[in-house]
């Protein structure tokens, strides 16, 4: 081979030179070196020699191994392949539709077994969501345990929607080896009825806790605009916005949670009210029930001038009465002062009102009289027998009727005149 006739060659060349003859090039080939004596080379010269001929040997190619990464690929897309056609079908077979799921139920329920653990668990986070829910809502501490419940009510929602109800109506149970779950309908559609009452509660908490929000906020620019406030009249109209919002703060439900807040806040409202204000708000306040109790009093004055009027006209006055009467009451006896005008004003318009409704039962005694005495004049008119005394007894009757007509009525002139007609024809049917 030529990796072990090299070295020769190459001592032959270094013989040559060592014995100063330069063979010709196109000689050394057709004639062979003359025969001359070789001194032997020593042992440091041989490896010298050896550690430069290899310096220029070719160097070999190097065998490559097969790729290790490509059989690795193909492993794995087998492994894909064989693993995700039945997946695939079985993903299939679970798709939620009624004509994919009823003959795989029927046929090879087994098959179902992702869907039936799907539908277990949203039914079990339903009813977990739904008791927490519960929890929040009905016992809640503060509105963010509200917000919280709300949350739980619409996750418990969504997870009974993910429910197909018509499916499991028709394939309430699984048991198939170690898995076993049966679906209750009853319990299911209480869970409907409980989502749909929490979520009225929580809408009701919503709005009282908005009207929680407008009613601080009006009583906190109240108590800004009675600080900031130099006149009388400007006092006056922050008193009337502080006790508006207070009132306000009163008509929040009791039931929610934003109404027992609104209670303790009414509460310390009131006491910050009265001692802001003090004594000074009673008073306004006194002076103004009384000043509405006077405008309602003038009214029914004005109302009953120039009698007569009918049963409706004095029930109109006796209305306007009765609201000042009652507008009085209602000073609080702690002013003194307005109290004792508030007395005054009420003996003189209960006797007012008492006037009124002598009126009013005279006016309707005296229509009930007239209108009985026309229709016996309407009767007698119509009598043909003859009979004297009998006329003369109903014309009697029709005269102590019109006798009760009284004075100041509407049906007192009315009366008056038939009166007259009736003594007239009574007195030509007395002999004399």
């Amino acid at each position: 081979m030529p990796v072990f006739k090299r070295p020769l060659s190459f001592l032959n060349r270094n013989t040559q030179k060592a014995s100063g003859f330069t063979p010709n090039p196109t000689s050394s080939v057709l004639q062979p070196p003359a025969s001359a004596p070789q001194q032997p080379k020593t042992l440091a010269q041989l490896e010298q020699e050896m550690a430069a001929e290899a310096q220029v040997l070719p160097t070999r190619p190097m065998r490559h191994s097969p790729n290790p990464i490509g059989r690795t690929f193909n492993k794995i897309k087998w492994t894909v392949i064989l693993l995700g056609i039945p997946a695939g079908m079985v993903w299939f077979v679970n798709l939620p539709y009624p004509m994919i799921r009823r003959p795989v139920a029927e046929a090879a329920p087994i098959l179902l077994l992702p869907s039936y653990i799907s539908m277990d668990n949203h039914y079990r986070q339903a009813i977990a969501s739904l008791e927490q829910a519960e929890q929040l809502i009905n016992n809640p501490t503060s509105p963010a345990d509200i917000d919280l419940g709300e949350q739980k009510v619409e996750q418990a929602q969504k997870s009974l929607n993910a429910l197909p109800i018509g499916f499991l109506n028709d394939f309430p149970e699984y048991r198939y080896w170690w898995y076993d779950w049966r679906f209750s309908s009853s319990r299911f559609y209480d869970a409907r009825t409980t989502v749909a009452q929490l979520e009225a509660v929580v809408f009701q908490e919503k709005n009282a806790q908005v009207a929680l929000f407008d009613a601080e906020q009006s009583l906190n620019a109240a108590k800004q605009q009675y600080q900031q406030a130099t006149t009388p009249v400007d006092k006056g109209v922050a008193i009337a916005a502080w006790q508006s919002a207070l009132d306000q703060l009163a008509t929040i439900p009791g039931q929610t949670l934003a109404g027992r807040m609104a209670q303790q806040k009414y509460v310390t409202g009131e006491r910050d009210f009265a001692t802001t204000v003090g004594v000074a708000a009673g008073n306004e306040r006194t002076s103004a029930i009384i000043e509405a109790a006077r405008g309602f009093a003038w009214e029914a004055a004005k109302a009953g001038q120039n009698p007569p009027h009918s049963v409706e006209q004095w029930q109109q006055v006796e209305n306007l009465w009765l609201r000042a009467i009652q507008g009085l009451e209602q000073v609080p006896d702690d002013d003194l002062i307005g109290y004792a005008e508030a007395q005054r004003l009420l003996a003189e318009y209960n006797a007012n009102l008492g006037q009124i409704q002598v009126r009013q039962e005279n006016e309707r005694i005296s229509v009930a009289a007239l209108q009985r005495a026309k229709d016996q004049i309407a009767w007698v008119n119509n009598y043909v027998d003859g009979d004297i005394g009998y006329i003369a007894s109903e014309l009697q009757s029709i005269i102590n009727d019109l006798e009760k007509v009284e004075e100041g009525t509407t049906a007192y002139l009315e009366a008056q005149e038939l009166l007259l007609l009736a003594n007239n024809k009574l007195n030509q049917l007395q002999p004399q």
